[in-house]
């Protein structure tokens, strides 16, 4: 089969190879503590994982996926938990797989190895592929739906000044006084420089 389990047991020539893994999430606000573990189950060194921390899979312009394209060589294997962590396109996921062929390294996807070379292989790949293609598409436009519901209801106003209309006239009348700087009104307000500016900006001189 083209895409197998790996046994217990490897020959002395896959033993010489080494295992480059790769783990990307989404958002900062997501772990990579799950799919490093399993990178490490399927015996991927901790120093040989390589991740992407806040990019999504239709970015190609991914740091830590290019620093593990460029760590393997040939004989090895690159591991990823699963297709959609390394790609969420066809033509991307078929362009590494095209790039990794060439190099002779294959690809294992969780603790299946994908072999380019053979057809059911390569038909499975691509049908893995589109799959995920079609969960990020689907994704965005869940996520389009969703804004433009919170549009209607009004919940959905976009970024609200960090200060109240008090703060804001408070601010001001501070800084007509002539007695504080916009650093100290940055610091009594807990708010960055470009904030004052802005506050100072939107409030009309209260003389």
């Amino acid at each position: 089969m083209s895409f197998a389990k790996e046994g217990p047991y490897t020959y002395t020539s896959a033993m010489m190879s080494t295992k480059i893994g790769y783990a990307r999430c989404s958002t900062h606000r997501q772990d990579l503590s799950a799919q490093k573990q399993a990178l490490e189950n399927l015996g991927v060194s901790p120093d040989r994982i390589y991740t992407d921390h806040g990019l999504t899979g239709t970015q190609r312009l991914r740091p830590g996926l290019d620093q593990a394209l460029a760590a393997v060589r040939a004989g090895d294997t690159l591991v990823v938990p699963k297709l959609d962590r390394m790609a969420r396109s066809v033509p991307d996921a078929r362009a590494i797989a095209d790039q990794l062929e060439k190099k002779g390294v294959k690809l294992a996807l969780g603790a299946s190895v994908y072999d380019p070379t053979d057809p059911m292989g390569k038909m499975f790949f691509n049908i893995l592929a589109t799959f995920a293609e079609f969960e990020a598409d689907l994704m965005r436009m869940r996520t389009r739906e969703g804004m433009a519901m919170a549009r209607a209801k009004g919940k959905l106003r976009g970024k609200q000044p960090k200060l109240s209309n008090r703060q804001s006239r408070t601010l001001r009348r501070m800084y007509d006084t002539g007695e504080y700087s916009i650093s100290d009104l940055a610091e009594v307000f807990s708010v960055s420089r470009p904030t004052i500016y802005r506050t100072l900006k939107r409030q009309p001189d209260a003389t």
